[in-house]
């Protein structure tokens, strides 16, 4: 009778953790329905494996539906990315450098694909997150539901085979964010002080480079 009833739980398990799996993503989804900014500080960790110590650097995040950013590390900022539209600036401030990326629907499916790994956090629908991830696994710990990705892109997978995002369990509001790369090598976000549905300048999302900086286009358009 026990060795019966163990094996029943055991072959429910599965079926249990898939249904809280879920229904977690369910109400998440739910949630990012009514999402129209959000924007957070930031501690950003880098582990590489050259490295006995990681790097760790501060910054700040905005955001705006339906995909507008503008990611700042480092006080004064020494890198800035921001994208709106079709196009997306990676800026070095104090070397009067500049890095310009096309977006949107005439950009190369795979840089779309990579694209989408930053934005994972922060998906519009369901739908949209599906098409691009795999959720391998869902853990409860230290009040986080601890989700692990895959991308389903072959191209994305070979530089960035892992990512996880962290949501708090009271609120399902996004905790921390951690790429890992094929390489072994690892970059952390940890956010605090999370504004939801506030004010964000608009202006945050656009550039025009300074006379004085280079710019260059590293996929060639």
């Amino acid at each position: 009778m026990i060795i019966r009833l163990s094996m029943a739980l055991l072959f429910c398990l599965p079926v249990a953790l898939r249904a809280e799996t879920n229904d977690v993503l369910n109400s998440w989804f739910a949630a990012q329905t009514n999402l129209q900014s959000w924007s957070a500080d930031f501690v950003q960790t880098r582990t590489l494996k050259t490295l006995t110590q990681p790097l760790i650097n501060s910054g700040h995040v905005w955001f705006a539906a339906p995909d507008s950013f503008h990611w700042e590390i480092g006080r004064p900022p020494r890198t800035i990315a921001l994208g709106a539209g079709n196009t997306m600036y990676v800026v070095y401030p104090m070397l009067k450098r500049a890095e310009r990326y096309p977006m949107g629907s005439n950009t190369p499916k795979q840089w779309r694909d990579m694209m989408s790994l930053l934005q994972a956090g922060l998906p519009r629908n369901r739908q949209e997150f599906e098409s691009a991830f795999r959720v391998l696994s869902m853990v409860q710990t230290n009040e986080v539901w601890r989700l692990t990705l895959q991308p389903r892109s072959e191209f994305a997978r070979q530089m960035m085979p892992e990512l996880y995002l962290d949501l708090s369990t009271n609120n399902l509001s996004l905790a921390a964010s951690e790429l890992v790369f094929v390489d072994g090598s690892r970059m952390r976000s940890d956010y605090k002080n999370a504004q939801i549905n506030g004010p964000v300048d608009q202006s945050l999302f656009q550039w025009t480079p300074p006379a004085d900086f280079k710019v260059t286009q590293p996929l060639g358009r």
